[in-house]
């Protein structure tokens, strides 16, 4: 059941208390019966009635204040001497001390406190009052109890025109606010005259935003300073950085200039690890992350350009939509990119090339959510298309665990603060899935339709659900720890065997492939020297066959020049018949006189 409007009122400011008491019946009206209505009126026969045996219960909840625990020590110094007796002068108090044991008193004081004293250690020798009785409570084995999670408490956008909670960040000191950063992220179709204000709410008052936040432009992420609560850090759309300060109002503190900011949206800004809590930095779809310190926002201390190819061109940029930074890990952060590739990054690295360490490649759309476990550090969970993924820094080429495709987008995902093994994902279709891979690695342990123990998740409709898991799945199991982080090196070393079996694949197919393109070549040049002979032999005998007929033409012609021009037509005849021998047999053996010489071929 969704709670709509909680009403807070003291007791003492119901009214006065209603005082009931017995007394005899009186009778103010008597209405005799009139049979003519009767004639009005059809009898229903029969009668459908339902009736109510059970009693009627009613639920009340009360909280009782909690006891403030003190703990105070004593230091006891020996003291209490006369005036007379200097304490730093043996002789003098060892004097005094002989004379105080001879007196009376002194023995029967000592008697009556060695009684109680004595009481005292046996109290002690019997119940160790120092003994941790609860010291295994982070590790309590778990109910058999099903997961479940209740609805707390609703924070509606009190604005007319409603937008999306884009970002949500709970307060540093116990959690006792949220928050909630609004935008509308369908570019150019924003609505006509709508706000661009976002909140901070108090939990225990859903009903009005106890701060409004009143930036230049709508902000899309929002982030408490853990060393300071009551600054934020908010990115907005238009590509500045914007700084409110609580005890100075709603108006921005402080804001960085257009000239200097980013060209695209702000999707992410997180907080560094610094000294004076003032450091922080900024990822925008413009493919860059830039450094700043909120004491001079004018212009960013450095820019990175997520640029793979290490050539610092912004044009070969990868947009950034989210950001990842651990404090115990202070060299090293990480980016998603829109293209899917999560890109590790080194910060004391001299040059913007340099930064980029190494990327992992993975999804196949944007990565909405990006977060090292808080146990594990070197496991990271990454959120985009239709999976989540978990990596390893060992394991670059795949991911060591994911969930199914799922038939919805998935929006945002986080892992759980006090279990190793629990991570929560978001959907486009409105729901909110708990993962337990311990319990269950195929499918969430539980799923929620629009709806540490506290999650809060916003909607696109401006509603912002806080809700209370069970202890199932907010309490540290036995053994949890050595049972996620076993998971984790089993899946890690599962991926490095199946990235170097693959890789062996990969040279086998590459050296049969050499292999075939050697062969094919051996094959060419062997077809092409058969060719060239061929081609050879067939020029050589052209050239020898044309040579023949040259001789043989010039043969004939000087023959007929040496023989008389006046002969017979037999006798020319007849010496016809005799040169047509004369040439054939020419052929095999030279001429004698005046005949040209024949070279050998």
């Amino acid at each position: 059941m969704e709670i709509v409007y909680v009403y807070v009122k003291k007791r003492s400011e119901f009214g006065k208390q209603c005082n009931f008491s017995d007394r005899q019946a009186e009778l103010n009206i008597n209405i005799p019966p009139n049979p003519e209505l009767a004639e009005l009126y059809v009898e229903r026969n029969p009668v459908d009635t339902g009736i109510q045996c059970s009693t009627s219960m009613s639920e009340h909840e009360a909280n009782t204040e909690r006891i403030e625990m003190e703990t105070r020590g004593v230091n006891h110094i020996e003291g209490g001497w006369p005036k007379d007796v200097n304490p730093l002068e043996l002789e003098q108090t060892i004097r005094f001390r002989k004379k105080v044991e001879k007196d009376e008193n002194y023995i029967n004081a000592i008697t009556q406190l060695g009684l109680i004293m004595e009481h005292c250690i046996k109290q002690n020798n019997a119940i160790d009052i120092y003994q941790e009785y609860f010291d295994d409570e982070d590790t309590v084995e778990v109910t058999e109890e099903a997961p479940s999670a209740k609805t707390i408490n609703v924070f509606r956008d009190p604005q007319e025109i409603k937008r999306s909670a884009t970002h949500l960040s709970w307060h540093p000191d116990g959690s006792k606010k949220l928050a909630v950063a609004y935008s509308c992220l369908n570019f150019q179709r924003a609505p006509q005259g709508m706000s661009h204000d976002s909140y901070i709410w108090d939990l225990e008052n859903p009903n009005r935003p106890e701060i409004v936040l009143k930036p230049s432009s709508p902000v899309i992420t929002l982030e408490y300073n853990p060393k300071d609560s009551h600054v934020l850090l908010g990115g907005c759309y238009n590509g500045q950085i914007a700084c409110w300060d609580t005890r100075k109002g709603s108006l921005v503190a402080e804001l960085s200039t257009i000239e200097f900011s980013h060209r695209d949206p702000v999707y992410g800004t997180i907080w560094l690890q610094s000294k004076t809590g003032t450091e922080c930095f900024s990822a925008s779809t413009d493919g860059q992350v830039m450094w700043w310190d909120i004491r001079k926002l004018s212009e960013p201390t450095e820019v990175v350009i997520m640029d793979i190819t290490r050539k610092e061109q912004i044009e070969n940029a990868l947009g950034a939509i989210s950001l990842e930074f651990e404090a115990t890990l202070p060299t090293k952060f990480m980016v998603g990119t829109e293209q899917g590739i999560v890109i590790s990054c080194n910060r004391k690295a001299k040059t913007s090339a340099e930064k980029i360490v190494c990327t992992f490649s993975g999804h196949h759309g944007p990565i909405y959510a990006l977060q090292r476990n808080p146990f594990y550090p070197k496991n990271f969970l990454t959120v985009g298309d239709w999976t989540a993924r978990i990596w390893s820094e060992e394991s670059r080429e795949s991911s060591i665990m994911w969930t199914k495709y799922h038939m919805a987008y998935l929006t945002d995902g986080a892992w759980s603060p006090v279990r190793p093994a629990v991570f929560f994902t978001t959907k486009m279709d409105g729901t909110l899935d708990i993962w337990d891979f311990v319990f269950k690695q195929c499918d969430p342990a539980l799923s929620l339709k629009d709806n540490g123990c506290f999650i809060a998740c916003g909607s696109q409709l401006g509603t912002t659900t806080l809700l209370e898991v069970s202890s199932g799945l907010c309490t540290l199991q036995r053994n949890e720890k050595n049972i996620a982080s076993s998971i984790f090196e089993r899946e890690t070393r599962r991926e490095k065997i199946l990235e170097a079996r693959h890789r062996e694949m990969r040279l086998k197919e590459k050296g049969k492939l050499e292999g075939k393109e050697d062969e094919l070549r051996e094959e060419e040049t062997a077809v092409d020297l058969e060719e060239l002979v061929s081609k050879a032999e067939e020029e050589f005998f052209d050239i020898v066959f044309s040579e023949l007929k040259k001789k043989e033409a010039e043969a004939l012609r000087k023959s007929k020049l040496q023989q008389p021009s006046l002969k017979s037509e037999e006798e020319t005849e007849g010496e016809d018949e005799t040169e047509g021998q004369y040439q054939v047999e020419g052929e095999d053996e030279p001429e004698e006189e005046g005949g040209p010489e024949e070279t050998p071929a």
